[in-house]
């Protein structure tokens, strides 16, 4: 019996010798990282996501996406050491990081735009800057008083992903400085939502990132091996068109005659009004995976694969082959 134990005993050492010697060192493209992220910069993450996993298949990110607070929460809290927000820390922020003794750093990644769709039914093309500011405050509440409409009795419903996503609050600040919402003025819990309402109601006007809108023609068309390959030999912007799902409103700023829709080279040029910067926040330490992936955000393929998105990254040239509509 003796014997037998220490047989047992033997093998389990073994077992667990072996299971030790296969665990996944964390480095800067192996482990896991953890990171929080805005809900409406989703789409773009996890496209970044994907093409790293790819090209390190022992890293393993995991995001957690929602609102722009919660994420900014969850670094000062110690909970991730990576998050994507609109916006950079404040002093007091940084002030709590320096506190706890974590170095930090923290890059514009891209310059996002938030686009307007509403139902394929609404006949207005175009709203104004103006109009946009008094729909906000409630001076206007149906879209007769816009402009001659067939929905000139129907209400404005006005749709955001969440109650403090950065969407919100980039509009809140845009157009009625700190000012509060008129009362038709609806929160979802995610981007899906916002989409689903706009399709359901006609009335609705939604707000979202570009990209959430775009459809990267090129990209839908080719495998991941593929697209990892063209990251790194392609500098052209793909052929980028919005979805057919819903319809995107132009805008346009009160003193030019005439509105745009969010395409990449009315963003470049300040045509289109209402664009905003996304920030990749760090505070782990150098070697982690957190940090690998924060280098592979602000670098040459992260900052292509932004581009592919329909969105303009910080860092990499544009360079238009395709006609904007």
């Amino acid at each position: 019996m003796k014997s037998i134990s220490l047989f047992a005993l033997a093998s389990l050492l073994l077992m667990l010798t072996a299971c030790h010697g296969g665990t996944t060192t964390n480095t800067s493209t192996s482990g896991m990282a953890k990171i929080a992220c805005d809900e409406s910069f989703r789409n773009i993450l996890d496209q970044e996501i994907e093409v790293f996993e790819y090209s390190y298949p022992e890293a393993n990110i995991m995001p957690t996406y929602m609102d722009e607070a919660a994420a900014l929460d969850s670094l000062l809290h110690k909970q991730v050491d990576l998050i994507i927000t609109s916006r950079d820390l404040t002093d007091e922020q940084r002030d709590i990081l320096g506190k706890q003794g974590r170095a930090y750093r923290s890059r514009k990644i891209a310059v996002d735009a938030v686009a307007i769709i509403v139902n394929k039914e609404n006949d207005i093309d175009e709203l104004s800057m103006s109009d946009l500011r008094d729909i906000f405050a409630g001076k206007v509440v149906r879209w007769g008083e816009v402009f001659p409409t067939k929905l000139k009795r129907d209400s404005i419903m006005l749709v955001f992903d969440s109650s403090g996503s950065g969407v919100m609050h980039y509009m809140k600040d845009k157009f009625l400085k700190g000012g509060s919402f008129g009362p038709n003025v609806f929160a979802q819990h995610s981007t899906d939502d916002v989409f689903r309402a706009v399709q359901a109601h006609k009335n609705a006007i939604g707000f979202l990132g570009v990209s959430w809108i775009t459809a990267d023609l090129k990209s839908n068309a080719i495998t991941m091996e593929e697209r990892v390959l063209d990251l790194k030999n392609n500098n052209d912007v793909s052929v980028i068109d919005f979805t057919d799902r819903i319809k995107v409103m132009k805008v346009r700023d009160d003193d030019r005659p005439q509105g745009c829709k969010p395409y990449q080279a009315y963003i470049n040029d300040g045509s289109y009004p209402l664009f905003r910067t996304i920030w990749a926040i760090d505070a782990s330490a150098g070697g982690t995976l957190d940090h690998g992936f924060y280098s592979f955000l602000t670098g040459v393929i992260g900052q292509k694969i932004i581009l592919q998105t329909g969105i303009l990254p910080a860092a990499e040239p544009v360079r238009y082959v395709a006609t904007v509509k």
